[in-house]
């Protein structure tokens, strides 16, 4: 007999004929705008971009199904009455229009709440301020060559929302969760991993709690049958064990558990009742840094009642991570170049500075998400020869720097660049034979770019471009 998804249809039948209103209309979003056309849903889109900004097929869409809009600065004005609001991850759910038509009864949700809530399998979910695309994407990859039919979504893949018809209850659905999506969610994950949280995102979330508890709404929905992966070396997300609904599942590279996942000189292990079973060493696995087998051991425990772990094991000596994320480019003239675009905040410069033993030509800048660097500039003069500072926070870094430089009595030769091109041009002069040019910016891209794969792919294509 043919499954079906009684909560789709039932969400099918309900928005029939409804005013739903779609907030923030990227690529991503078309598939989710033809089936609400197709569904018959009165739909009304709102963007903050002018007309002019939005993408020529998401136009033609919606002139196609004749679906009302409001583009530009003050859109949110008309939006009354609706009774589904789909916003994007980037329109937060504290905006007064939001919270003016929760109020009045909207129900105000994203495609991935719904995704979650209308899933007939079982889902896993992954957050963290650093790590957690890796860490899904592995997972992920660890399930499929289980022999799970997978489907990947949240801040990566495709938007599954749509894809809800063809998912069976035998499938499993993973998911990277972004603070933007876990705000405001009613629902959990079945399997949910906080990678690590520290200060991110504070040029659009109030304040630093505000951030937190987004995260937190990734186990905080859970029933007793729900599994928490854990970091217990970062304190505030070892203390969500004190509040998991289920059971609790710790990794650490610091301290010994009795039960999870450790790093200990560089090889995995898993510890059962105090009992410490080597799986796997650095030097058999292609992914490099401490960060990256703190990811493994997130994968691992996420995965642990799934795939034996055996075969987890094959599958994690044979990925080689994710682009923009420590992806060598190119060994030119003896120097090896390191493309870490996905580092957009101090902490990811720090664990990638910490990947490396050789001496280190780090270009790193970029937008500012008002997120202090002192820790950084602590790393960057004990591990690097030469500094190449780009964009809106390299005043901020170079600050950081030359007050570490003091403290640790050392010198670090520090570079200004006006443009990237101009940043790479010159790592290519100073750096040295044996040398890695680390392209890692601790800092957002939105100053120079459209985003840090638009950002990492020019680093690749400039750097494979060098004679």
């Amino acid at each position: 007999m043919e499954f079906k998804n009684q909560k789709l249809e039932k969400f099918e039948e309900h928005i029939k004929n409804k005013k739903i209103a779609v907030i923030g209309v990227g690529v991503s979003n078309i598939p989710l705008i033809d089936y609400l056309f197709e569904k018959e849903a009165k739909v009304t889109i709102f963007d903050d971009r002018e007309e002019e900004k939005i993408s020529k097929d998401i136009l033609d869409k919606i002139k196609k199904y004749k679906f009302d809009y409001y583009f530009g600065k003050g859109n949110l004005d008309n939006l009354h009455g609706f009774e589904v609001i789909f916003r994007s991850p980037s329109c937060l759910p504290t905006k007064p229009e939001l919270v003016r038509e929760k109020e009045r009864g909207a129900v105000v949700t994203t495609e991935i709440e719904q995704l979650i809530k209308m899933a007939p399998c079982k889902v896993i979910g992954i957050t963290g301020s650093d790590g957690k695309t890796t860490t899904t994407t592995l997972t992920a990859k660890i399930l499929e060559d289980g022999g799970y039919n997978v489907y990947l979504g949240g801040n990566i893949g495709i938007p599954l929302f749509t894809k809800l018809k063809e998912i069976k209850p035998e499938d499993i659905i993973v998911l990277e969760l972004s603070s933007f999506q876990l705000m405001d969610m009613e629902v959990s994950p079945d399997i949910s991993a906080i990678t690590n949280i520290t200060p991110n995102h504070l040029n659009v979330h109030k304040d630093y709690q505000e951030y937190i508890d987004a995260k937190k709404n990734i186990y905080k929905h859970q029933k007793s049958t729900g599994i928490l992966v854990l970091n217990a070396d970062n304190e505030l997300t070892n203390s969500c064990q004190n509040d998991a609904n289920g059971d609790v599942i710790l990794f650490s590279s610091k301290q010994r558990l009795d039960y999870g996942y450790i790093v200990e000189d560089g090889i995995i292990k898993e510890c059962n009742d105090g009992i410490r079973r080597h799986l796997i060493s650095q030097d058999e696995i292609k992914l490099k840094g401490i960060h990256n087998l703190q990811n493994i051991c997130t994968a691992l425990a996420l995965t642990k009642d799934l795939v034996s772990t055996e075969k987890a094991l094959n599958t994690i000596k044979e990925f080689s991570g994710v682009k923009h994320r420590l992806e060598l480019v190119r060994v030119l003239n003896g120097v090896e170049w390191y493309n870490d675009s996905a580092s957009t905040s101090p902490t990811r410069g720090i664990s990638a500075l910490n990947s490396f033993n050789k001496e280190i030509v780090l270009i790193a800048g970029g937008a500012d998400k008002n997120l202090d660097y002192t820790p950084l500039g602590i790393k960057i003069v004990e591990k690097v020869k030469s500094l190449i500072l780009i964009g809106q926070t390299a005043s901020k870094i170079y600050e950081a720097v030359k007050i570490e430089e003091e403290k640790q009595n050392k010198k670090v030769d520090i570079h200004m660049c006006e443009t990237f091109k101009q940043s790479l041009e010159l790592a290519k002069r100073i750096a040295k034979p044996g040398q890695i040019v680390l392209f890692s910016p601790a800092s957002t891209s939105f100053d120079m770019f459209k985003d840090m794969y638009d950002r990492g792919d020019k680093f690749r294509k400039e750097v494979n471009d060098f004679e």
